[in-house]
């Protein structure tokens, strides 16, 4: 095999027709690795969800619970058997919330259980109530959410409390015991039942 031949005018040797000048900028650019960012295609941008909102939605879940019972969903009543009822104790008559006063208990009978003849007066009105069933017929009995307060103001028709767990404020109506009421003046710590949503002062500190 014949050897290629050695140029020997340098100004023979062509230049290719896109050559790239020399620059010293241009050489670094072309020395330096491709990043990522160009290799890669660029991936679309996401909204991430801000965490203000939830915060927002869970408080304004909590103070609805709280403003309708301590415990989303709680039930304002739960049954019991009539023969588990004592004096002085709570139950639900026509809807109403009493408290029980007096429980008449008869024999059982050939044809049928004892039966329970319970006096109660109501909560809120102070209406006499009767109940007659069996002993072991179901009742209802209220839930009484017994909690701290304190006046904020007296109005004419009522007092308005807030509560010192809370911290919400709630209109409630003046007691019907005068010795009580006498007591009810604005900065007065007070305990305040919460039963079926309405509001009754049973004492003050």
């Amino acid at each position: 095999m014949k050897r290629p031949q050695p140029i020997s005018n340098p100004k023979q040797a062509q230049k290719p027709k896109h050559a790239i000048p020399n620059n010293p900028q241009v050489d670094d650019v072309l020395r330096e690795p491709l990043s990522s960012s160009t290799t890669r295609k660029k991936q679309p941008q996401t909204t991430q969800h801000k965490p203000t909102i939830t915060l927002i939605y869970i408080w304004v879940k909590f103070r609805i619970c709280i403003e309708n019972k301590r415990n989303c969903g709680a039930r304002m009543s739960r049954p019991v058997d009539v023969g588990t009822l004592r004096v002085g104790g709570y139950m639900m008559i026509d809807g109403e919330p009493c408290r029980i006063v007096d429980i008449a208990k008869s024999k059982p009978g050939k044809h049928g259980a004892a039966k329970a003849r319970i006096v109660a007066i109501g909560i809120f009105d102070n209406q006499k109530r009767q109940f007659v069933k069996p002993v072991d017929a179901s009742a209802e009995i209220p839930l009484i959410d017994k909690r701290p307060g304190q006046i904020f103001a007296v109005n004419p028709n009522g007092v308005q409390i807030m509560d010192l767990e809370t911290y919400e404020y709630l209109d409630a109506p003046f007691p019907d015991e005068e010795d009580l009421k006498a007591k009810l003046t604005a900065g007065a710590e007070i305990e305040y039942w919460k039963i079926l949503g309405k509001v009754k002062i049973v004492r003050a500190k």
